[in-house]
């Protein structure tokens, strides 16, 4: 298949020849493209890039560079001493690059995906990153890319119907190339749909936005709304009608309609900016033939006239900005079986927006605007007349929808910032895995662990060595399956015993390693039970704790009687936030939940991280499904992060799927379908974790319970993120929801033990960079030294506490929970006990 696409692309670059020379003639910059789509740039063109560690962000045409633009700019902002390289296809683009995007250090035209062209210059530039911008993917140039270990991300990714069928195609020409991008930002859940069916692994996609509601250069203030009206004669017009990215077949109708608006409004005038410009003098003569005056852009700026009728807006990379001065806006191509343009810009500009009912290429932004009213769609050149000349009409109506576009605009910001904190994390995670055997020998011993977690969750492995070590620790992944399996056999069958409470027992656990939830669930829940007044408990493991003995006390609900480093990170943090309900760690949860019921009156007993403890007899399995890492890899321990094979999930009365909005949809309906598959009575439940509130460091040390400060305190200031966590993507993923600007984010191992001389550094980082507080997890504060939380720091350091909500599921959950413990509590006072 590979070969027959080179073929066909050499063979298509032979017959297209005459056609270059025709547009060498016609397009002002054609040849300069094709000299640099074959690899001949000008001189010291890639001097600031080429093995300098770039960034590489691919661009086709004018649409993209308008995506690309913001994320530049965050890129820029993220990674400062990272050069930034921008290539484009398209003359337009080139020219669009050129004047919009200012913080690039080189623009280039993109190589020929020819089988040794596009290798060669990928070899001479040497990226950090190559990531393409939509649906921008080219076979030879990701095949090179893979064979260096260059890492692909693809970002405000975009994919059509008409691209789904197209790709499949491709056959194993397609495989190859996903298969090489490594992570895939997509702008919309139904783009993410369309990517995972063309092969990509789900755990490989996020949904971050559209990038194109970030966009700045269309920012038109009102001196240069007024200069564009009087550079274009039309600063005596009574209104005007915007028709843009027009396409043959589009402009009688929207000929119509304007002559239909003259007759109602005389002093309106017409723009019309035809999708390609070579149409320009075919579109003059339409609009002459139907009767009307016409001036062209590029007319118009040497030799400035008024009294047209229309002006026909012939120039590159205009339009965002020109859509600023018109009354009510028609985006082309969707009159016809083109598949509509995007909506963004005009939308951008406040502006009442009229299209065609050929949306398809742009489905999830049509269905946002029109479920908001914000968004006329027409059928025809007579329900085009009619909508544009009521929206004339009914000024009421055309303000009610610019205000609504605006505030859609407003709404779904952030894809850039959102994609530029993806983009570090993954780059931190794929050069943490590629470049372990580079790391300093100082440094070896602390991100062992990290490697070894890369290892564990990777699919796939390249390179003889990888493969080894994941064939070995596959080898004793299914060595580890079988033990788990031959232990749960012996509890079925009553070789082992299992010990009951004379209380209500609640397991909560999981079957993959941590990133589930489980404290904040635990915590949510057993304020919940106590709410409801029974006597409850949480019995806790007491993971990496100092203290030693079968029965700890870390808090019997009223006082502290443990710090984290006796207690455990999840065992201080639950007891620090649940008020008259004591926690105790032990291993062996039966001697801790006898000793809770004996000293505590315990009349429900939680085990936080008890699905595998089998030891114990439960009530109720609640088994918690991290709906972002679906499953982990699919591999058990060491290989992947299963501590139990999926088909475990038969075992569990409750499926609590966590962090759901932060997953995309068909994650989660890959869940349900698997829960369904190997347990169909259980609950299937969903919830979400929010931002409570920040709580000043000393003071989140001092009592149980603390108040803090409100979530909004940071909102529009600039913070720097410190975590040690499994998943600080998500945790600065909060931060920038909340509205906070992150300057900086500075990742350490999970577990990490924080020392005086790092944090100093970290202060004094955050000084640097002007930021206003630094924020951290629940789990960094437990690792704070006490000579930086004793100490008069000179800038805020905030905890960020989270609370779980339940989502869909959580009445029926109640339900049942409310009456299974009425059941058994009432068993059990009466001296019964229910098996």
């Amino acid at each position: 298949m590979r070969l027959l696409y080179n073929l066909a692309a050499i063979l298509a670059v032979i017959l297209i020849i005459p056609v270059f020379l025709v547009r060498a003639v016609r397009e002002r910059g054609f040849v300069e493209r094709v000299r640099q789509s074959l690899g001949f740039f000008p001189e010291h063109a890639l001097d600031k890039v080429a093995k300098k560690n770039c960034i590489w962000v691919h661009a086709a045409s004018v649409g993209e560079i308008v995506a690309a633009s913001p994320l530049i700019r965050e890129f820029r902002k993220e990674f400062p001493k990272s050069p930034i390289l921008v290539s484009v296809v398209t003359t337009a683009g080139y020219e669009m690059a050129n004047r919009i995007i200012k913080d690039a250090d080189s623009i280039i035209y993109f190589p020929l995906d020819l089988p040794w062209r596009a290798g060669s210059i990928l070899r001479r530039i040497h990226p950090r990153v190559f990531m393409p911008v939509e649906t921008e993917l080219w076979p030879n140039f990701l095949r090179t890319a893979k064979k260096l270990k260059i890492p692909v991300m693809m970002v405000n990714g975009r994919i059509s119907d008409k691209s789904v069928k197209r790709y499949k195609h491709l056959h194993s020409v397609l495989d190859d190339m996903i298969s090489t991008v490594r992570k895939f930002a997509m702008q919309s859940p139904i783009d993410a749909e369309y990517i995972m069916r063309l092969g990509a692994p789900p755990e490989l996609v996020t949904v971050t936005g559209n990038t194109k509601f970030d966009q700045t250069y269309t920012d038109v203030s009102l001196a240069e709304k007024e200069k564009l009206l009087r550079e274009m004669g039309l600063c005596k017009g009574g209104g005007i009608f915007l028709a843009g990215s027009t396409h043959r077949g589009e402009e009688t109708p929207v000929l119509d309609a304007f002559a239909a608006l003259r007759e109602k409004f005389p002093e309106t005038r017409l723009i019309i900016a035809p999708r390609e410009l070579l149409r320009t003098t075919e579109v003059a003569a339409l609009c002459r033939h139907k009767g009307f005056s016409v001036a062209r852009r590029t007319e118009l700026l040497k030799e400035p006239s008024e009294g047209h009728d229309i002006v026909i807006l012939d120039t590159i990379g205009e339009l965002g900005r020109v859509y600023s001065i018109g009354d009510v806006i028609y985006v082309g191509g969707s009159l016809i079986a083109h598949g509509g343009h995007n909506i963004l810009e005009p939308a951008a500009h406040g502006k009442a927006i009229v299209v065609g009912h050929n949306m398809f290429n742009f489905k999830d932004t049509h269905v946002l605007f029109t479920k908001r009213n914000a968004c006329i769609t027409v059928h025809d050149g007579e329900e085009l007349s009619a909508a544009v000349c009521r929206l004339f009409e009914d000024e009421g109506e055309r303000r009610r929808m610019e205000r609504e576009t605006l505030a859609i605009i407003g709404e779904n910001k952030g894809a850039s910032r959102k994609t530029a904190v993806i983009l570090r994390s993954f780059l931190e995670d794929f050069e943490q895995g590629e470049n372990a055997g580079k790391v300093r020998t100082t440094e070896r011993v602390e991100n062992f662990r990290t490697y070894v977690t890369d290892l564990m969750r990777r699919r796939h492995a390249e390179g003889l060595v990888l493969r080894s070590v994941m064939g070995l620790l596959y080898a004793f992944s299914v060595i580890y399956r079988q033990l788990v399996n031959l232990k749960l056999w012996g509890y079925k069958a009553g070789f082992f015993k299992r010990k009951r409470l004379s209380c209500y027992v609640i397991s909560l656990g999981n079957i993959t390693v941590g990133g589930t939830g489980k404290t904040p669930t635990a915590q949510y829940l057993a304020a919940a039970i106590r709410d409801m007044g029974y006597r409850v408990v949480i019995l806790n493991r007491g993971y990496r704790a100092k203290w030693r003995g079968d029965v700890g006390i870390v808090s019997d609900g009223q006082k502290l009687y443990m710090d984290a480093t006796e207690a455990g990170d999840e065992a201080f943090m639950l007891a620090k936030h649940l008020p008259e309900v004591p926690v105790l760690i032990g291993a062996e949860r039966s001697l801790t939940g006898q000793y809770a019921i004996e000293h505590f009156g315990a009349e429900v007993a939680i085990l936080d991280d008890g699905y595998q403890h089998w030891q114990l007899a439960r009530d109720v399995d609640i088994l918690l499904i991290d709906a972002v890492n679906v499953f982990g890899n699919g591999y058990m321990l060491p290989r992947g992060t299963l501590r139990e094979p999926v088909s475990h999930i038969e075992r569990a009365d409750v499926c609590l799927l966590t962090k759901v909005d932060q997953a995309v949809g068909v994650s989660r309906e890959h869940i349900k379908n698997t829960i369904r598959k190997y347990n169909e009575k259980a609950l299937i439940m969903e919830s979400i974790h929010q931002p409570r509130r920040f709580v000043d460091l000393k003071d989140w040390h001092r009592d149980i319970a603390g108040e803090g400060v409100d979530i909004k305190t940071l909102e529009g200031k600039r913070v720097m993120a410190v975590s040690a966590i499994g998943n600080p993507m998500s945790f600065e993923q909060t931060l920038f929801d909340i509205g906070a600007k992150i300057v900086e984010s500075l990742r350490f191992p999970d577990h990490h033990e924080y020392t005086t001389k790092e944090l100093q550094d970290v202060l004094d980082q955050a000084i640097s960079l002007g930021a206003e507080a630094i924020v951290i997890t629940e789990k960094d504060a437990v690792k704070i030294p006490l000579t930086i939380i004793e100490a008069k720091v000179p800038i805020p350091v905030f905890v960020i506490c989270v609370e779980v909500t339940f989502q869909e599921g959580a009445k029926e959950f109640q339900d049942m929970l409310a009456a299974h413990l009425q059941e058994r509590i009432a068993a059990l006072q009466k001296g019964g006990e229910e098996t």
